[in-house]
């Protein structure tokens, strides 16, 4: 499986010629779902969703998401499934499978929406925007790095709490250099702890898993 990170929040992950994204969102400029086949699409923040695209992106794709999403997905003209916590089904030809029901708490007057995790193939855990502990083994973690709702400490005890063999920066579109920089150095210090790969990738780059 190839994996390539893209602006803040999406990624996309390809296999054997079948092309699964995650949370195409607004601060992604990339051409991310071109050639995708299926979409999955955490919840319903504008970071990690862009409505436009996807009704731009035609009745070829199919899309898996929580019910608040597809609420708002009306009039995309691909399939829209509605998923939550325990549900596990196929797209594109990956295995998925999905963990977690709410966003983190990110402000005392805006309400906690709907946000689901997806562990795609049994390797890539990507939580959306919460700390979900999905109580399985995650080979490759997609860890959140910086938000309004979240604080270095909880970065650094969710990756303690899950123990992935590797993990990878996401959500990281908010910070400039310095602050992207104090993101490498810290994931380095947890790497160099537990002794597994834990970094960041700039957009566009990509690992096979």
């Amino acid at each position: 499986m190839k994996l390539t990170k893209h602006t803040h929040s999406c990624v996309r992950l390809e296999k054997d010629g079948k092309v699964l994204v995650i949370d195409p969102g607004t601060f992604t400029r990339e051409p991310v779902l071109d050639g995708a086949d299926a979409v999955l699409v955490t919840h319903e923040h504008f970071d990690h969703v862009d409505v436009e695209r996807l009704k731009a992106a035609g009745p070829g794709i199919e899309v898996w998401t929580c019910q608040g999403v597809a609420d708002a997905l009306g009039d995309v003209p691909a399939g829209v499934h509605v998923v939550r916590a325990g549900d596990a089904f196929e797209a594109a030809g990956f295995s998925v499978k999905v963990f977690g029901e709410w966003h983190a708490k990110n402000h005392p007057d805006v309400p906690v929406v709907q946000n689901v995790g997806f562990m795609v193939d049994d390797e890539v855990f990507y939580p959306g925007d919460a700390l979900t502990v999905p109580g399985v083994d995650v080979p490759t973690l997609l860890v959140p790095t910086n938000a309004p709702w979240m604080k270095l400490l909880e970065m650094v005890e969710y990756l303690r709490a899950v123990r992935p063999a590797r993990a990878y920066s996401t959500h990281d579109g908010l910070l400039n250099d310095v602050g992207l920089t104090l993101v490498d150095n810290y994931l380095r210090m947890e790497s160099d702890k537990q002794g597994a790969e834990m970094r960041r990738l700039a957009p566009g780059d990509s690992v096979e898993l």
